[in-house]
Formats: C-alpha cells, structure tokens, sequence
C-alpha cells in the first residue's frame, strides 16, 4: 500500500476516488511515564516516554489506516494528515486520515 501526505502520488495516475480513510488509537498515560515527566518538568529536557508512546500510536493509526485502505480495495492514500485531541483527562487521540484511492 501506497500512502502520502501528498495529493498526488510520482508517476501514477489516480483513476478513481474511493473514499475517505481513518484510522485512530487512544492512548492512556502510563503512572511510571507521568513520574518521569513531572521529574523532567523541573530540569527540563525531552520526555522520551511520552515520545515513545505518541510515536507508537501514531503508527498505529497509520496501520489501521492502511487496513482501511485495504478493506475498501484501494491501491493507495493520499492526503494523510494527522490530529490529536484530549479525550478526558490523561488520555488523549491520535487520528490518521486520507483519501483512498485506486491507480491505474
């Protein structure tokens, strides 16, 4: 599978429009991460937990994506974009959208 930010895919022809695609994963803190960011707050510095879990999620709702993709018979993606929004307190959204599409 074919995916890309880009609306256009390099020397493919976009035939036909499938639909719009998501895939999207909620993510909780975890106790032991949330000590390590207070921890780093104070002194500074990267919050490598939190990146490690944002990373994982937001691959995660690539792979979901693509399997939406997949199940809709699409050759590709495009168009993705990302967004995130606080679902209640300490867990948050990672949602992946695009176009599916199928290429000649």
């Amino acid at each position: 599978m074919i995916y890309s930010t880009t609306d256009t895919i390099p020397g493919k022809e976009i035939i036909e429009i499938v639909g719009v695609v998501t895939g999207n994963v909620v993510q909780a803190k975890h106790i032991g991460r949330d000590i390590m960011a207070s921890l780093k707050s104070i002194v500074g510095g990267e919050i490598r937990g939190y990146t490690e879990m944002l990373t994982e999620a937001r691959d995660l709702a690539i792979q979901r994506l693509v399997a939406s993709a997949n199940a809709k018979g699409a050759d590709a993606v495009v168009g993705i974009r990302f967004t995130t929004s606080a679902i209640m307190d300490g867990s948050s959204e990672i949602m992946a959208f695009g176009t599916a599409v199928k290429l000649k």
